[in-house]
């Protein structure tokens, strides 16, 4: 009977291990709401007021779209007007992580 019962909970917290990994985010996704959502917004559309006072432009403006990967690096590597340098602060692998999932939201 105990070993029917211990039997039975190893398998329910089997089961609810592997459930809640499919919720897991990604360490860019979540480098990205830590970092970058605040002023870019959680879809890069800027929708909030520091967005909007900052003049920061949505993901789907074209001056953002025509942008490389490698110049998104660049430009959160260096910053640019209000944006922070990110240099020193991030590593390559986080900032092109981070520039990666803000890619995702160009349709």
């Amino acid at each position: 009977m105990k070993n029917g019962i211990r039997s039975c909970s190893m398998l329910g917290a089997a089961i609810l291990m592997v459930c809640t990994g499919g919720f897991a985010q990604s360490p860019a996704e979540a480098l990205y709401k830590a970092k970058c959502q605040n002023c870019h917004g959680s879809d890069g559309m800027t929708h909030s007021g520091v967005s909007q006072s900052m003049k920061v432009k949505p993901v789907n403006d074209p001056d953002v779209k025509k942008l490389s990967e490698p110049e998104m690096i660049e430009i959160v590597r260096r910053g640019s007007g209000r944006m922070q340098p990110y240099k020193g602060e991030l590593t390559d692998a986080q900032i092109k992580g981070a520039v990666q999932y803000f890619r995702s939201f160009i349709k």
